[in-house]
């Protein structure tokens, strides 16, 4: 079984996905064991305790990474975490933390991009489609390499709001997949590139 950690900054929704997922064998061979958020006030730390799961308010990278390693964790998944990892973080599990984010990335992402400001600089630019990508993490934000991605369009109705809600429910589906995936021993990285095979 994969030891998984969330670390999250708001509201949760892909926590609970992802939580749903563990519980209902959409994600077979993953649990949560850990949830760990910036913000004392996040509701994510409440879904936690509400499921039994450990959650702990801690903004110190050096106390995060020793929670990560007392609770064994093998795989962590960043869902709406507004904070950036360091260098020494990320090498430290490298190829072992997944990120999503709300445009189809290369665009709309990186330093700056994050939350309703992604759907408003979308809909300022034009597209007629966005969507979610799932990616590894690496030293950059938002560069790494890209596991799945999913696609809405955007509606001539829509403002940010509406377009964050459309695009959050691929988020929960695309994420679910990949963590699925990362948990089954199915992903394998090439450069670049990652393959769904595992071999």
């Amino acid at each position: 079984m994969v030891n998984i950690a969330v670390l999250v900054s708001g509201s949760g929704t892909n926590l609970q996905a992802v939580i749903d997922a563990c519980k209902n064998g959409a994600i077979g061979s993953g649990t949560v064991k850990l949830v760990i958020s910036n913000n004392k006030d996040a509701y994510g730390l409440e879904r936690a305790r509400n499921e039994g799961i450990k959650a702990v308010f801690e903004n110190n990278e050096a106390k995060v990474l020793e929670l990560l390693e007392s609770e064994g964790i093998d795989l962590i998944v960043l869902a709406g975490y507004l904070k950036i990892l360091s260098p020494e973080f990320i090498g430290r599990y490298e190829n072992r933390i997944i990120n999503v984010h709300p445009s189809l990335i290369p665009s709309f992402c990186g330093k700056g991009y994050y939350g309703l400001i992604v759907h408003e600089k979308a809909i300022e630019y034009g597209v007629k489609i966005s969507g979610a990508t799932v990616h590894f993490v690496n030293e950059e934000a938002d560069a790494g390499p890209i596991i799945r991605q999913g696609a809405v369009p955007v509606l001539d109705s829509d403002d940010a709001v509406s377009l964050q809600k459309r695009v959050l429910e691929i988020e929960h589906k695309l994420l679910v997949e990949a963590i699925d995936l990362y948990c089954s021993k199915r992903l394998r990285i090439d450069g670049r590139r990652v393959y769904t095979d595992g071999k």
